[in-house]
């Protein structure tokens, strides 16, 4: 199941008690609708106020509603702020984290001097010029495989913090700065943590090439601020390798 969702008004993805969370919404709806109750998986686990166009979930049941009802009788149940655009069977044995192999996740930035009121929810307003080509340089340097203990929180659980980034860019569209990170695994604020190093590159208040040190310095006060939730999405899960991706016959999502 590939469901898109804003996340303005969630506490993230991740069921919590007595909090309104995607995964907590999702498995009422379902479990109205199987008859049964229902544990729902998600390809990750998203933060309060992050939203997602491509997250991928599974969940089992023997209900015999055919498949290609599922989406349309459960967006009508569900609250607007959360869309399923697509289900379909997976294999018995598949798994929705487990078995990603890549996510795509973009942040973007609003450089306009007033913030658009139609877009403000997804956008970072950030009314100042930013060097784009610096922040591309800068974004150069994280792809490949380190060891990111400078781009998460401190207060990640994780004690093994090597990733891959396969593919780092920064563009500009008018006045609309998008940062797209594209990985086999994010860390606890990773992406935001990227984002707003970067958008510190982009203002001139480090430099580009201070990029290897700081990934070298495994040091959380070394780089940039973390950035507000408003302005990332998770865009894409892919189940293949990210070196196969479109190849014929290979689909991206289960």
């Amino acid at each position: 199941m590939i469901v898109a969702y804003d996340g303005t008004d969630f506490f993230g993805f991740q069921r919590q008690p007595d909090r309104r969370t995607v995964q907590g919404v999702l498995e009422e709806a379902i479990t109205r609708i199987a008859g049964h109750p229902v544990q729902l998986v998600g390809a990750g686990r998203t933060d309060a106020g992050v939203h997602a166009r491509g997250q991928v979930c599974h969940f089992d049941t023997a209900h015999p509603m055919p498949l290609d009802r599922w989406a349309s009788v459960l967006n009508r149940i569900l609250p607007r702020d959360v869309v399923v655009r697509s289900v379909q069977e997976a294999a018995p044995d598949f798994h929705a984290r487990k078995d990603a192999r890549w996510k795509t996740y973009r942040y973007r930035i609003d450089t306009r001097p007033v913030p658009d009121v139609f877009t403000r929810r997804f956008h970072l307003h950030f009314p100042l010029p930013l060097d784009v080509e610096s922040m591309q340089r800068a974004a150069s340097f994280l792809e490949g495989t380190h060891d990111f203990t400078s781009f998460s929180s401190a207060r990640s659980p994780v004690e093994n913090r090597v990733r891959t980034i396969y593919r780092c860019r920064v563009e500009r569209d008018g006045s609309l700065v998008t940062m797209e990170i594209v990985g086999n695994g994010f860390l606890y604020n990773m992406v935001r943590i990227i984002a707003g190093t970067l958008l510190e590159v982009g203002r001139g208040k480090r430099s580009w090439e201070a990029i290897p040190d700081i990934i070298r310095s495994k040091d959380r006060a070394s780089a940039g601020k973390t950035l507000p939730p408003e302005g990332l999405t998770m865009v894409e899960v892919g189940y293949t390798p990210w070196e196969e991706r479109g190849a014929p016959g290979r689909g991206q999502n289960p």
